[in-house]
C-alpha cells in the first residue's frame, strides 16, 4: 500500500499508514503502538535538537514521499553489489527481505538466517528483539520500530565459527520518493565467531529515499564480530542508519564504518560494554564532494571494570560539502580500570567545505586511562613538494597523499576482498 506524504502533516499521515498496515506488521502490536506514541511526542529532529543541528532532517523530507515496500529487480541488476566470493549474501530490497535474491538454501551449522517477519516465533529473536534500541533514545529508532516492515534475523549459535562472510545488501530502487523501514537484529551466543559485512547500494534509483535503518546486535561471553558497513547509495540516497551493539564479557567487536557517496548519511553507532574484559573497536572513513552531508554520532558506553575501546575516524572533505563528528565516551563509577580511546582526523580539499568535529569525554571513575583528540587541516605542502621534487605531478602527489591518510582504516579492514573494493572506490573517488 502507497500513502503520500508531505512533510507539513507527515505526522499525520504517519499515524494514517501505521493504522492502515497494523495488522500485517511483524511482531507485538502493543510495542508497535507504544514507539509510534514515542514519535509522536519526540517530533521530527530539527536543527533546534542539540543532536542533530547539523542536519536538516526537516529539509530532507520535504516534498511528497510513499512509503513503497516491494520494487521488482532481477539478479543481473543487482550481480554487481556481491562482491564477496563465496559470501553468504541477502539482500534486502527497499527494506524487504529478498528469499529469491538471496543465497542462504545452504547454510552452514550453527546459522540462521530469517526474514524478520517469519522470525517471530523463533525464541531467540522474542528474547532479543528491540530490547536495546530504546524508543525514547531517539526518534528515529521509535519510527522505524513502529513502522518497519522488513529486515533479516541471523542468529549464530553458541560455539559455532563461521568462515564465510555474512553479507547483507541493502538496495533502494525507487521511481518515486519513497521511505524505508528496515530492521535487523544479529545475535552472537557466547564462543561463536562471525564476520558481517552491510552495505547499501542504489541500483536504477531515480528519485529521492529515505532509508531508516535500525540494527541490534548482541554479543555475548567470548563471542568475536567483525562488521563492516559500507554506505554507496548515490545522489538520490538519504540514510539514517542507527547500530546498536550490546557486548557481555570477554567479547571483541570491530566495526568498520566506510561511507563513500549519499547525498546525506547519518550514522548513529552505540556500544555498551556490559561485562568484563570487552574490546571494542571503532574505526570510521567518510569522504564527502558536492553538497552532501555525512553526520557521525558515536557513544560507546563503559559499564563495567576492565574493558578497552579504541576509535579512529578520518574524514577528507570537498567542494561545498559537510561532516560532522560527534563522538562519546562515557565511563559509569563501576568502570574502573577502563581504557578508552578516540581520535578524528580531517583533511579539507577546499576552503568551501565544512567539519564539525566533537570528541567528549564523560568520566566518572578514578581509575582509568582516556584520552580524546581532533585535528583538521589540508594537505602538507610540504610534502607535496617533496614528491613532486622525486617527479610525480602535483595531482598524483595529492592523491598519493590521501590514499596514506585513508589507509590506517582502510587496513583495518580484515576480509581482504572487502579491503580490496573500498580501495577501488577509493580511487575512483579521488580521481
Amino acid at each position: 500500500m502507497e500513502t503520500a506524504v508531505k512533510t507539513n502533516t507527515l505526522k499525520d499521515k504517519i499515524v494514517s499508514e501505521f493504522e492502515s498496515s497494523k495488522g500485517a506488521l511483524f511482531g507485538g502490536l502493543k510495542l508497535r503502538e507504544e514507539a509510534l506514541e514515542s514519535f509522536l511526542k519526540q517530533g521530527i529532529p530539527n536543527r533546534k535538537s542539540e543532536e542533530y543541528k547539523y542536519v536538516n532532517v526537516e529539509l530532507m523530507l520535504k516534498g511528497e514521499f510513499s512509503f513503497e515496500s516491494t520494487k521488482t529487480i532481477s539478479a543481473k541488476q543487482i550481480e554487481h553489489t556481491k562482491f564477496i566470493k563465496d559470501a553468504i549474501d541477502v539482500v534486502i530490497v527497499n527494506g524487504v527481505f529478498s528469499n529469491d535474491l538471496s543465497n542462504i538454501k545452504f547454510l552452514p551449522k550453527g546459522v540462521t538466517i530469517l526474514n524478520m517477519a517469519d522470525a517471530t516465533a523463533n525464541e531467540v529473536f522474542q528474547k532479543h528483539f528491540s530490547k536495546y534500541a530504546e524508543i525514547n533514545a531517539d526518534a528515529f529508532i521509535a519510527l522505524n520500530t513502529a513502522l518497519a516492515n522488513g529486515g533479516v534475523f541471523i542468529h549464530v549459535a553458541k560455539g559455532a565459527i563461521i568462515e564465510a562472510p555474512i553479507h547483507i545488501i541493502n538496495i533502494s530502487k525507487t521511481a518515486k520518493n519513497t521511505i524505508i523501514h528496515s530492521r535487523n537484529l544479529i545475535v552472537v551466543e557466547e564462543n561463536a565467531q562471525v564476520k558481517i559485512i552491510e552495505s547499501f547500494e542504489s541500483v536504477n534509483a531515480t528519485a529521492k529515499t529515505f532509508t531508516n535503518s535500525v540494527t541490534e546486535v548482541v554479543v555475548e561471553q567470548n563471542a568475536l564480530v567483525d562488521y563492516t558497513k559500507i554506505q554507496n547509495e548515490n545522489e538520490f540516497g538519504h540514510l539514517v542508519n542507527t547500530t546498536q551493539v550490546y557486548q557481555k564479557e570477554k567479547s571483541v567487536v570491530t566495526t568498520n564504518t566506510i561511507t563513500l557517496s549519499g547525498s546525506l548519511v547519518r550514522n548513529n553507532l552505540n556500544i555498551v560494554l556490559d561485562g568484563e574484559h570487552i574490546e571494542s573497536h571503532l574505526n570510521g572513513l567518510y569522504l564527502t564532494n558536492g553538497n552532501q552531508v555525512v553526520d557521525n554520532h558515536t557513544l560507546v558506553d563503559h559499564r563495567k571494570p576492565n574493558c578497552n575501546s579504541n576509535e579512529l575516524y578520518k574524514g577528507i572533505i570537498e567542494d561545498k560539502s559537510s561532516a560532522t563528528f560527534n563522538g562519546k565516551i562515557y565511563v559509569r563509577k563501576d568502570a574502573q580500570k577502563t581504557n578508552a580511546f578516540q581520535s578524528n582526523k580531517n583533511i579539507l580539499l577546499s576552503d568551501d567545505g565544512t567539519i564539525n568535529t566533537k570528541p567528549q569525554l564523560e568520566i566518572y571513575a578514578d581509575d582509568v586511562k582516556c584520552s580524546h583528540g581532533t585535528s583538521t587541516g589540508k594537505l602538507d605542502a610540504d610534502k607535496i613538494f617533496y614528491l613532486r621534487a622525486r617527479g610525480l605531478s602535483e595531482t598524483s602527489a595529492k592523491k598519493l597523499l590521501m590514499h596514506a591518510f585513508a589507509s590506517e582504516v582502510v587496513a583495518s579492514i580484515k576480509l581482504e576482498e572487502v579491503r580490496e573494493y573500498i580501495e577501488e572506490k577509493i580511487s575512483k573517488r579521488f580521481e
